[in-house]
């Protein structure tokens, strides 16, 4: 854990925005029962607890969940991007891979516009750069330059990642939306190949305001890989098994690269005194005492994000209600270029009414948590078969869609499709883990675990 001076001086800094010219100072305006939001100008900030009311006498945990939801403004211009379309033309794509890539390609292009930055990179022993980083102005040149590529030779992976960052880095600029869009087949053979090598450049990347999107095609690529690679910069994965989809896929990663209203988001959260922060459910964070710190590279418009925070209570407690935390969001708004600032105060309500506190679960949060807990469960039977303990996977994979199927009957309503598609998931997983269906099988698992763990739109 880093010194939490650093983190206290960084928040005074968020909290100044308040006061600035330049800050957002909304009103906070509290929504019933121990719903609080508040919106800035391009976030609506919300935070809801997983009871309603607590049991006085009750230790143990609440749930405290933040939802994250970027603003459409019809009238404002779209954000312009800076993206390095990086694809991966070693011997493996050959045929029709590499054809439906390069048509997708093509039609992600033609939706930028002349204040828009795009290089593409093509890779295989080597990196060509077909395109250099340049303003989008000649569609018909860079139809030529896609359709120009070849497929041979092996997969320099790291080496292609590494240069789509470096042509952005020529118009590198924090009003822009900075973006890696890497598509491969097959293992990175050439030069760094592990999988944490891969989550050190895209952390790298990330430090400097760039998200990397990772594109695995087939059933040869390292999904470990692509995985990290993506969660360390924030990016999207996806896991296209037939080249068909892949114009499918490109659509939906511009659709979503040309929604961003916000970059460069901070979360503070900072417990009150009797109350301690154990985890963020399926988000890295830094915990220090009784603060959390998280960060975003961006947020989508009319897309939400939550974090789900698990907290300790450490002193007793009269009936009432008492402050929980105070939640502090900073972000750079990409409508008027500034930093904004949104915050809110959870409560917690204590009543010595056991059979209230009991019968007080708020649906909508707790239906996160179970969410997230099965994916960590998931996340466990991929762990036990990649250790070759086959049959203790499968009943992880069972246990866990009986625990999804009893939650889904519990909370019923609109929240039980949801949960129990997901037990029939993990019930099909289930029986895809012997050596014929489990290459196929893993790259599903970890590509629903991603777009799980970071509410990822596709």
């Amino acid at each position: 854990m880093r010194a939490i001076s650093k983190y206290a001086a960084a928040l005074a800094g968020l909290l100044a925005l308040a006061s600035s010219p330049s800050g957002f100072t909304p009103s906070l305006n509290a929504a019933p029962e121990n719903i609080e939001g508040q919106s800035g100008s391009d976030i609506t900030l919300r935070t809801e607890l997983g009871q309603k009311h607590h049991y006085t006498e009750q230790g143990g945990k609440t749930y405290l969940r933040i939802d994250l939801e970027g603003i459409r403004h019809r009238e404002a211009e779209r954000t312009p991007v800076n993206i390095a379309i990086v694809i991966d033309k070693s011997g493996s794509m050959n045929g029709a891979k590499i054809e439906q890539a390069k048509e997708a390609a093509i039609m992600a292009v033609e939706r930028l516009g002349k204040n828009d930055y795009l290089s593409i990179i093509a890779y295989s022993d080597t990196v060509d750069v077909l395109l250099p980083s340049t303003r989008v102005n000649n569609f018909t040149e860079f139809r030529h330059r896609i359709r120009s590529i070849r497929s041979s030779g092996r997969t320099a992976l790291y080496a292609g990642t590494k240069r789509g960052i470096n042509e952005l880095d020529s118009y590198l600029d924090k009003n822009r939306v900075n973006r890696v869009i890497l598509l491969s087949d097959g293992l990175a053979n050439v030069g760094p190949s592990s999988p944490d090598q891969l989550e050190e450049l895209g952390r790298k990347a990330a430090e400097k305001g760039i998200s990397i999107t990772t594109i695995g095609l087939g059933l040869g690529f390292n999904e470990d890989l692509m995985t990290k690679l993506a969660y360390a910069s924030d990016g999207n994965h996806a896991f296209v098994r037939h080249e068909r989809d892949l114009v499918d896929i490109f659509n939906k990663e511009f659709g979503d690269v040309l929604s961003v209203v916000a970059q460069d988001v901070d979360i503070f959260i900072d417990c009150h005194i009797g109350f301690r922060p154990i985890r963020v459910l399926g988000r890295e964070a830094e915990i220090d005492g009784r603060r959390i710190r998280l960060k975003l590279n961006q947020l989508y418009a009319a897309q939400e994000k939550n974090l789900i925070i698990e907290i300790e209570r450490t002193e007793a407690v009269d009936p009432g209600r008492t402050p929980l935390a105070d939640v502090t969001v900073a972000y750079r708004s990409m409508r008027d270029k500034t930093r904004h600032k949104v915050s809110a105060s959870p409560e917690i309500d204590y009543s010595k009414d056991r059979s209230l506190a009991e019968g007080s679960k708020v649906k909508r949060v707790m239906s996160s948590v179970i969410e997230q807990i099965a994916t960590e469960r998931n996340e466990r039977a991929v762990s036990l078969r990649d250790k070759g303990k086959v049959e203790e996977a499968r009943r992880v994979l069972k246990d866990n869609a009986a625990y999804l199927r009893q939650n889904a009957q519990d909370l019923g309503g609109s929240f039980a499709p949801t949960l129990n598609e997901l037990a029939d998931k993990n019930l099909k997983d289930s029986k895809n883990l012997d050596n014929r269906n489990w290459t196929a099988s893993r790259k599903e698992m970890k590509a629903r675990q991603y777009k799980q763990k970071t509410q990822q739109s596709y």
